[in-house]
């Protein structure tokens, strides 16, 4: 649990928006930027999940990642500052994985989850009215067995659950509280999953994601 010092840390940091900043975009594990030692956190989900929009939320930008309607449209590893030159923390925006991703993205997602020192946690994020696919599931699996193995890292897994505002009222804690079952079921190690919506303002959830990374950061 994050105590009030580390909360309030993690407001002051996010309450300066003009300090996020797009650093470098990585196509390549050798073009990897090396970035002061900063902490930082990577976010990944399949294609689609709403990931760009909750990370403009997250930073306090409205168009800071490009937004779209169409599966698969990043494609490199993004890196982000967040708080004051040379951050607090580094937010890496993953390319999505699934129907409309591409082996090479895959790859160079493994090499960095892999090989990055500076790397303190890994969300994936699930689209809540959809709940876990065979895809979600593998790639689930596959972060909690990497995360198990990763005594020389010393990074974890946390689960984001976007888009909760498409499930019916009705559904909502059913739906909610199943997901979160099944992720827990594959992934024992998932830290307690976050439940957003940025449909509209205000916006849920925005605030316990910043607090979960600046707890990883801090830690």
């Amino acid at each position: 649990m994050l105590t009030a010092t580390k909360t309030k840390t993690a407001v002051n940091i996010f309450s300066h928006p003009q300090h996020a900043q797009f650093l470098a975009a990585a196509a390549s594990p050798s073009s990897i930027p090396k970035l002061h030692g900063v902490p930082e956190v990577i976010v990944t989900g399949r294609a689609n999940v709403g990931k760009s929009s909750l990370l403009n939320a997250v930073l306090g930008r409205r168009d800071l990642l490009r937004t779209s309607k169409k599966p698969g449209h990043t494609k490199t590893l993004n890196f982000y500052q967040v708080g004051k030159a040379p951050g607090k923390a580094i937010l890496v925006d993953a390319p999505g994985y699934g129907g409309r991703g591409r082996p090479e993205w895959g790859k160079l997602f493994d090499h960095y989850t892999e090989n990055r020192k500076e790397l303190r946690r890994i969300f994936i994020l699930f689209n809540g009215g959809h709940g876990l696919n065979e895809i979600d599931a593998m790639m689930l699996q596959s972060l909690d067995e990497r995360v198990q193995a990763s005594a020389g890292l010393q990074f974890t897994l946390q689960a984001i659950i976007t888009k909760a505002d498409t499930i019916p009222d009705r559904k909502l804690s059913s739906s909610i509280t199943q997901l979160k079952k099944d992720i827990a079921q594959v992934a024992p190690t998932c830290l307690d999953p976050i439940v957003t919506s940025t449909a509209k303002y205000p916006y849920t959830g925005i605030n316990a994601v910043r607090n979960a990374i600046m707890q990883a950061c801090q830690r």
